[in-house]
């Protein structure tokens, strides 16, 4: 009877759990390319029919995120025609087949072992599906949990999903260097501008096989999350909006007990008494404010920290880079954490706005150490500083504000385009970082570093700005509530 009145909360966790497999899943999808990117880099510049140049080397690391943006992109129309739950089933059976096509793309067509151009388009088009699969994943996961969640503890949950994109790249991380053991990277040497050669005496397993295994492994958690999937319900709001009434009354009871579950369907049922609502019904700022949120997400430049952490580590110096990137990735989790436990407390923009000075902080840190003698620890210090503020302030704050924001008319199209827009700025962002951080106005300089972190600095200082003025606050609302706040935005 108690249960029947207060709702299940393990019955709450266990389909959040699962929901958040996805993110894990985003993240080790989006991470799996640190530790294999040197690796893949050497084998196709062993092809004879092309030359592999940093352009083509950064295009092909980043191809995933053209994915990306398409997953996003669908994701409004899949998540309101198909419903969250088969959204998520279709993200995970993408995320299986990118990790063995990636692992082999001589599959059927190509000579295994003999790179090729058209392997170079194959590989990458195995990488595109994976990316559809992320994006998918990285728009619908916060909104299922942001949909299943009472109003009290939903900015936790959904937190929850940042902490498994971050637990996500943690894992792999860890795979990588186990799979890597007593192997090292191959050491790339620059012979021209954009072109590079393989060092001599770089390990051939690396390069031959390595990076198979990488990629090979995301099989793994890839067909647990679609096969766990299938058992969660379909979300309250989703079934509400396609007439399914006493179902999400039935789910709304065994998370929030049958005394509430009646009123939060009423308040679900007045907030979709019109379903066909234009984006634009509740105000340019509206939609605005979603899109600049994902924008500075990325444009702060974390993403080329994640990505290519391992070479930044090796650049400074560092001994071993792949254990650096490992304690970085620990780091990451524990100030992951304090967002999760701080959010429903402090609110979101406060975490938001000192996690950009932070940010702000360390880039400018890294801009004028990096590259000096003596100040290596200095300047690992900041990237470390950097990358912690991100993980308690944009990481997970920008998903919970995305799933909360928008009304529940517009949610599906409002967080495709948000999203769309996060992916196509983090696809800016990674696939120019190599270039910007070599480039040199004399010949041995350090202009690319400290203007690239420079940069970011920038930006940091901006999203501080952006937040406190035009951001508005969403603790302790209810996903209904929002309606009414931007209709009296609207009328200011």
């Amino acid at each position: 009877m108690k249960q029947n009145e207060t709702g299940s909360k393990a019955y709450l966790i266990s389909i959040v759990m699962v929901a958040v497999l996805g993110g894990l899943l985003f993240g080790y999808d989006t991470a799996v390319i640190s530790g294999a990117e040197k690796g893949l880099q050497a084998f196709f510049m062993g092809a004879k029919d092309f030359t592999h140049t940093d352009g083509i080397h950064g295009f092909t690391s980043s191809s995933a995120l053209i994915g990306c943006i398409i997953g996003s992109a669908l994701s409004g129309f899949l998540a309101t025609n198909l419903g969250r739950k088969k959204s998520l089933i279709i993200a995970g059976i993408l995320f299986f087949i990118s990790a063995l096509g990636s692992m082999e793309p001589e599959f059927l067509f190509f000579n295994h072992g003999e790179p090729t151009f058209s392997l170079l388009i194959m590989f990458n088009i195995y990488r595109v599906i994976g990316g559809i699969g992320v994006g998918l994943a990285s728009a619908i996961c916060p909104m299922y949990i942001g949909e299943v969640a009472p109003s009290n503890i939903r900015g936790m949950l959904v937190s929850w999903n940042q902490f498994a994109i971050i637990f996500g790249q943690l894992v792999v991380y860890f795979v990588n260097f186990f799979i890597l053991g007593e192997h090292t990277n191959p050491i790339i040497e620059q012979i021209g501008q954009g072109i590079n050669a393989v060092a001599p005496g770089s390990d051939p397993w690396t390069i031959s096989t390595g990076w198979r295994y990488m990629f090979g492994s995301e099989a793994v958690p890839a067909g647990l999350f679609a096969l766990l999937i299938c058992f969660v319900p379909e979300t309250p709001r989703y079934l509400v909006s396609i007439g399914k009434d006493q179902k999400a009354l039935g789910i709304l009871s065994k998370i929030n007990g049958t005394g509430k579950a009646a009123q939060i369907l009423q308040d679900i049922k007045d907030t979709m008494v019109v379903k066909t609502e234009k984006l634009m019904t509740y105000g340019f700022m509206c939609i605005f404010i979603g899109i600049m949120l994902s924008v500075f997400q990325q444009a702060v430049g974390i993403n080329a920290v994640l990505y290519y952490a391992p070479r930044i580590f090796g650049d400074m110096g560092m001994d071993n880079p792949m254990m650096i990137t490992v304690f970085m990735g620990v780091i990451n989790i524990l100030f992951t954490l304090v967002a999760i436990f701080t959010v429903e407390k402090w609110g979101r923009k406060p975490l938001l706005v000192w996690g950009s000075l932070g940010m702000a902080l360390g880039a400018f840190g890294v801009a004028v150490t990096f590259g000096h003698a003596g100040m290596e620890l200095f300047t690992a210090a900041s990237l470390l500083i950097y990358s912690a503020s991100f993980m308690f302030s944009w990481g997970p704050i920008t998903w919970v504000l995305i799933a909360e924001i928008f009304p529940n008319t517009i949610r599906g199209g409002a967080v495709a385009i948000a999203v769309a827009f996060q992916w196509i700025f983090n696809f800016i962002v990674s696939s120019t970082f190599v270039k910007m951080f070599n480039m040199h106005l004399t010949e041995g300089d350090d202009f690319g570093h400290w203007f690239t972190y420079g940069l970011y600095g920038i930006i940091c200082v901006i999203a501080a700005i952006f937040v406190w003025r035009l951001v508005p606050e969403t603790k302790g609302k209810t996903l209904e509530d929002m309606t009414a706040l931007w209709r009296n935005r609207m009328k200011k």
